[in-house]
């Protein structure tokens, strides 16, 4: 197993649901997979030294450090960066912070626990160097599978949770708390003394910051962007050239609307940037036309049709085809990169430079409508409060039998039909709660509504389930009950990549019980550790959408 080209199994989509260990499904090459696994490495190396110096509050870790640690981790989420040289480019930039990070720990005197590992030594004198030693740094290091799937799901929890705190890091949000457990979590996946008793715990922990991590974003969007309100969302298209934005950084969204007012160009969002349009701050802007399509996995097709350049803030990427029409249109920012795409200018200030993919856009012909209408979402926690004497007289009266929280991610696997299939099955009392790209699956569906409440309520991107969690913990108080398990509400969750893990383990944190989790359960559990979370959690898989609707309703 070890002398395969690579091996990952990081996502739901992975390889027969065993590894990809040829290429990745998600096109994810050998070298890339080996280089980001190298990556990761290298941050552990950072967090031996940034740990000793944060606990004596050294200036040496700013944001310089805080940065490095959460951006390294974005970078080797599934389908956020294929671009080996951006990838090699962040290896240097760590060993470098990693050895001024040593220097001022042995100025002050300060002893780590891995500075005699190769956390601290490795270092390379010829590129050839980094792809050998990178391949003995994968996942199949640790030979105990109930270990190596711990820490593995460790890891990915912190490749989650680094993404929000990125986000919120970008709008001038911190919290010095969530670096801190990164380091701790990150080396404790190193640390051979600790065994499963004392890594089930930390993967609970991590759960815990998890929500810290998206309390704190949305925090910042809504400190910059004000609450999200009740949206109806076109599209359609219009007449004049477009810019696509696609990912989840709304403060990349500010600049570009603000950069291209007065242009000529309408600004479509994508996939998971749908919820841009639910943002008072945002929507002031009238030339924030619409929504361009539907999920990540379907942009090669829908990308053809846009006409206009594209721009990726975060993942989800599919590599485009070779000859596509949109080649030399793409622009990456923050942690996302491709071969050949280009980076968005960073100015000295911070801000970004969007002024090309303005220009580029004046020259090209306005996007082909694919589908017309409208769809409706903004319902985050503080509109649903809002609304709350509605919502809860409904339950009382019975007009609302249960909620369904049906978060999560989509994916382009034909097993993912179920979600589409279960919301059309639902019975007419129940309401879906949803937030991340799973609702492609329904959001477009005539649900209707009960008494004026929709029955599919978006929340918005998949960090805004924690405005799902907020929704859920204010019931249990509204309702008097003692515990959140308690509530008429139904967990039937689909589960792409690690931001969806990091969600998992947050829900856990906060006591939600009998999550169903699909469409199949990780291929990084170990049966051990699958059994655990089974026995201790309710943790179980889903099945046929008729089997479904009998278990969750007793039909």
């Amino acid at each position: 197993m070890c002398n395969t080209n690579m091996f990952c199994y990081q996502c739901q989509e992975t390889f027969k649901n065993e590894g990809c260990q040829i290429s990745g499904v998600c096109g994810k090459k050998p070298t890339t997979a080996s280089l980001q696994d190298l990556l990761i490495y290298i941050d552990k190396g950072v967090a031996n030294y940034s740990q000793a110096l944060r606990q004596v509050n050294s200036p040496l870790v700013d944001s310089t450090v805080n940065k490095y640690l959460i951006n390294s981790l974005f970078i080797t989420i599934t389908n956020a960066n294929f671009d080996d040289q951006e990838i090699f480019h962040e290896i240097q930039r760590g060993l470098q912070l990693r050895e001024s990070l040593k220097a001022e720990c042995e100025k002050l005197g300060l002893h780590t626990k891995f500075e005699n590992h190769n956390l601290a030594k490795w270092y390379f004198t010829e590129e050839r160097d980094v792809l050998n030693f990178s391949k003995t740094v994968g996942v199949l290091r640790t030979a105990n599978e109930d270990i190596r799937s711990l820490r593995e799901l460790l890891t990915y929890g912190l490749k989650g949770m680094a993404a929000y705190t990125e986000h919120a890091f970008n709008l001038g949000k911190t919290d010095d708390s969530l670096f801190a457990f990164i380091e701790k979590a990150l080396l404790a996946t190193e640390d051979d003394s600790l065994g499963v008793n004392e890594l089930i715990p930390l993967v609970l922990e991590c759960g815990q910051f998890g929500v810290s991590a998206m309390a704190l974003l949305d925090n910042a969007n809504t400190s910059a962007f004000g609450n999200p309100e009740i949206t109806k969302v076109n599209i359609g298209v219009g007449t004049r050239p477009g810019i696509l934005i696609s990912g989840h950084d709304l403060n990349d969204i500010k600049q570009l609307l603000e950069q291209s007012k007065d242009a000529g160009v309408d600004i479509y969002t994508h996939s998971e940037m749908l919820p841009a349009h639910y943002y008072p701050e945002l929507k002031k802007y009238p030339h924030l036309f619409g929504n361009y399509g539907n999920a990540w996995w379907k942009q090669k097709e829908e990308f053809e049709t846009f006409n206009g350049p594209i721009v990726f803030t975060t993942n989800c990427i599919v590599p485009p085809k070779k000859g596509a029409s949109y080649e030399g249109k793409v622009f990456t920012t923050n942690a996302a990169g491709f071969p050949d795409w280009k980076k968005i200018p960073v100015r000295e200030d911070g801000t970004k430079d969007f002024s090309e993919v303005i220009e580029m856009a004046k020259t090209c012909q306005a996007p082909k409508e694919i589908e017309h209408g409208e769809i409706i979402g903004g319902f985050a926690h503080n509109q649903v409060f809002a609304l709350a004497d509605k919502v809860v007289e409904a339950v009382k009266s019975g007009a609302i039998k249960k909620f369904v929280v049906m978060g999560g991610c989509d994916g382009r696997h034909k097993e993912r039909d179920y979600y589409g299939d279960f919301a059309q099955a639902l019975p007419k009392d129940t309401v879906i709660l949803t937030a991340g790209c799973a609702k492609y699956r329904y959001n477009k569906m005539n649900l209707g509504d009960i008494g004026g409440i929709p029955r599919v309520l978006d929340a918005g991107q998949c960090n805004d389930s924690y405005s799902l969690a907020v929704i859920a913990l204010k019931l249990k108080e509204v309702f008097d009950l003692d515990d959140i398990n308690k509530l008429p509400i139904i967990y039937n969750i689909a589960w792409y990549e690690q931001k969806a893990v990091i969600v998992l383990l947050a829900l856990l944190y906060l006591g939600v019980k009998n999550i169903h989790l699909g469409p199949t359960l990780p291929a990084f559990l170990s049966p051990n550790v699958a059994k655990v979370l089974v026995e201790n959690f309710g943790i179980a898989g889903i099945g046929t959408v008729e089997d479904d609707m009998k278990k969750f309703f007793e039909m």
